[in-house]
């Protein structure tokens, strides 16, 4: 009798009945919430790329629309911190390819700026913006900084490849250009440089997209301009379904 009173007792202390009932889940402290706070402020924005092509009024001076797109910059700037655009802008005879490279939130800040300035009233001298392409996060930036170019003279092409290549070759073409130039200015183009500046065509002339093909992709119906995107940004992800207001709730199986 006393060897089994013995066992009872070793089992009770063995096996506790407090320690059953105590929930076993992890818990946090004003710590732990402290160094996630920190953790989540210090985390990087998102990086995203955005290929940009558009009309302007004939004869526009290189300097207006540059300094337009700075104090857009700057502007935005105030209010994203160390969210600077990088990229590139060619300036064409009759339309522009601009490249931009920064968060999601200046991107779209840019684009609500362009469709503000169209609705002023006046006209702006950048007309029929589309948006060929948006890279979302992408790894590291192509440009160092913002440059701009202008193509001064002419070039000669053999023949105009929107005339015998879909819209599919053609997009598949400007976007693989477009990438060699980029590269092309990353191994050439010295950090804090001013750029290749209004040489570009005498420096890599094999690597400008045609005119034409940039007008081509203005007048194409498949792109979105500034207002249909920032349409869609802006429109809410989930859908309510008829059954959901339906009532009563049906039954699912």
């Amino acid at each position: 009798m006393s060897f089994s009173g013995h066992t009872q007792k070793a089992i009770k202390k063995t096996f506790p009945t407090e320690a059953l009932l105590m929930p076993q889940v992890p818990r946090g402290n004003y710590l732990h919430l402290q160094e996630e706070k920190q953790r989540l402020q210090l985390k990087k924005f998102l990086l995203h790329r955005m290929f940009l092509v558009a009309k302007i009024t004939a004869n526009m001076e290189k300097k207006d629309i540059a300094d337009y797109y700075e104090q857009v910059f700057q502007s935005i700037l105030k209010h994203h911190i160390e969210e600077a655009v990088t990229g590139f802008l060619l300036i064409y005879p009759t339309s522009i390819l601009h490249i931009l490279e920064s968060s999601s939130g200046t991107l779209y800040q840019i684009l609500l700026d362009h469709l503000d300035q169209e609705k002023n009233g006046t006209e702006f001298f950048i007309q029929g913006m589309k948006i060929i392409a948006v890279s979302h996060n992408i790894p590291t930036r192509l440009f160092m900084q913002w440059h701009v170019s202008v193509i001064k003279v002419p070039v000669m092409y053999l023949d105009d490849v929107t005339q015998t290549q879909s819209l599919g070759e053609v997009i598949t073409e400007f976007l693989t250009q477009t990438h060699k130039l980029a590269l092309h200015l990353l191994k050439t183009v010295k950090v804090g440089a001013k750029g290749p500046g209004d040489t570009l065509h005498q420096l890599a002339p094999e690597l400008l997209i045609p005119e034409q093909i940039i007008k081509y992709l203005c007048k194409s119906e498949e792109f979105m301009n500034p207002e249909a995107f920032l349409n869609m940004y802006n429109r809410p992800i989930h859908i309510t379904l008829d059954s959901e207001v339906i009532w009563p709730a049906p039954s699912r199986f």
